[in-house]
């Protein structure tokens, strides 16, 4: 068995986890990489230093390998996803992080679920991604897709940007607001949520549009099929307008418009049995924490 590991950094306090995973992977004897960067960060640990671990630094050199396992939060999953691309190989999120919707994983039930971990007796859930295609610019340098959240917001201006969406080629609306976030159900969770939008199960398919501080006063997020095409066009006072995907910014012209659709390929990732989506939501959202309930 091949596995990959992957994070972007690591804390004092969470080192005894990761040499307990370590520990156990050796003993086993299966075959372990770490990300190249990931690696530089263990090598300044005096647990880790001594360790000769191979690395990886692209998708090609890990793409039959079986399982991929990250420390750190659910922006460390995102960044993963960038390596694993159309694999399918499956990620274990060991949540070393804050919320953790993606990276279900405690550190303590971690370390208790090794085995079942190994021998995937997990949850294996699908999620689904978007897929961006621009009118100008080319995106090939760049891993355009999305497993949270595609946003286009406003750049070096206070005033709003007008953003003109179609849906299947037919006008919807012009939002006037600081930005436009397009997420699937996953991505309902992260900037979508703290704008307003719906919480959409992962199992929907969905693509949910969340205006960003709409002038427009009846202006409302809006829950769409993912098996549409949403084409968007962006007016701006400045020539630039700035561009999110997932964990990834950059700034296009305002000439440059947007093509938006299911992507063909999904991201698996493993939960422990017993956590279930709603679960999480009652956890992550502290639901049920009044004190009449």
């Amino acid at each position: 068995m091949k596995i990959a590991i992957y994070g972007q950094k690591l804390e004092k306090y969470n080192v005894v986890y990761l040499y307990k995973f370590l520990k156990y992977v050796f003993s086993n004897s299966i075959e372990i990489y770490v990300e190249k960067y990931f690696l530089s960060i263990l090598n300044s640990f005096k647990e880790f230093c001594k360790l000769d671990l191979p690395s990886f630094s692209c998708c090609e050199e890990i793409k039959n390998f079986d399982l991929m396992f990250t420390f750190g939060g659910d922006g460390t999953i995102l960044s993963a996803i960038t390596f694993v691309k159309d694999s399918k190989l499956p990620i274990v999120g060991v949540n070393t992080g804050n919320l953790g919707f993606l990276a279900t994983f405690s550190k303590d039930v971690f370390i208790k679920n090794i085995d079942n971990i190994f021998n995937k007796k997990l949850n294996l859930i699908p999620r689904s991604l978007l897929k961006l295609k621009t009118s100008k610019n080319n995106l090939n340098k760049l891993f355009n897709f999305a497993l949270n959240e595609i946003v286009v917001f406003r750049e070096k201006t206070v005033s709003m940007i007008t953003i003109d969406v179609f849906i299947d080629g037919e006008f919807l609306t012009s939002y006037w607001s600081d930005g436009l976030i397009i997420s699937t159900p996953t991505g309902s969770t992260g900037y979508s949520l703290s704008c307003g939008g719906p919480i959409i199960s992962p199992d929907n398919n969905n693509f949910l549009l969340t205006p960003i501080s709409p002038h427009n006063l009846f202006s409302r997020p809006l829950v769409i099929s993912d098996n549409k095409s949403i084409h968007l066009k962006i007016h701006s006072r400045v020539k630039y307008y700035s561009l999110s995907i997932d964990t990834r910014l950059i700034s296009l012209k305002k000439e440059n418009e947007l093509d938006i659709i299911k992507a063909p390929f999904r991201i698996y990732i493993y939960e422990e049995d017993k956590n279930t989506y709603y679960k999480t939501l009652r956890e992550k959202l502290l639901w049920g924490m009044d004190k009449r309930n």
